[in-house]
């Protein structure tokens, strides 16, 4: 059975209030486990410390394994397997598989990205999403901090989270 967390949650109504208090909360050693948004704040990425996804890699690899895969299965198939002369061409023209490659490279690829994406942010049709406050996907904006990875007090991240501009400091428990 998992244990039970206990988070310390900082509604935000500016942004830019909020990119300050989490530059101000990281500097002073606290650790943010997520801030949740109803608008996409420029910056805010970089001021939580999150890498560049890698996300275009695998894009690329799945792209790739699609061309491969289209390739050698029409040069196989129209080369090799049953060869048949079209038009007085060759038997393994490439010019011909071009648009079929392309479009399976496209869907591979976009098919590849979107599982990825899912497996990676661990979204299962079974899961529901720890929503720590309804207001975030309105108006405010809600930073969570996790009290169990932080050596501060609760008493002392909520006066930090205070003194950062926070509206309110609730806590939750899930």
């Amino acid at each position: 059975m998992s244990e039970q967390k206990n988070y310390l949650v900082g509604i935000f109504n500016d942004e830019d209030v909020l990119l300050d208090a989490v530059h101000g909360i990281r500097e002073k050693g606290v650790k943010i486990e997520e801030v949740y948004s109803p608008f996409p704040v420029h910056g805010l990425d970089e001021a939580l410390g999150y890498r560049r996804s890698r996300l275009p890699i695998a894009a690329f690899l799945f792209g790739m394994t699609g061309t491969i895969l289209a390739l050698s299965t029409q040069i196989w198939m129209l080369g090799f397997d049953w060869p048949m002369i079209i038009g007085g061409k060759n038997h393994a023209s490439i010019p011909p598989f071009i648009p079929v490659t392309f479009e399976f490279t496209v869907l591979l690829s976009a098919f590849g990205m979107v599982g990825t994406f899912f497996i990676v942010s661990d979204l299962k049709p079974y899961k529901w999403p720890k929503l720590h406050d309804i207001r975030c996907t309105d108006d405010k904006h809600v930073m969570a901090i996790n009290l169990g990875s932080n050596k501060l007090s609760k008493n002392d991240i909520s006066d930090i989270l205070k003194k950062a501009g926070a509206e309110e400091v609730n806590e939750k428990s899930y």
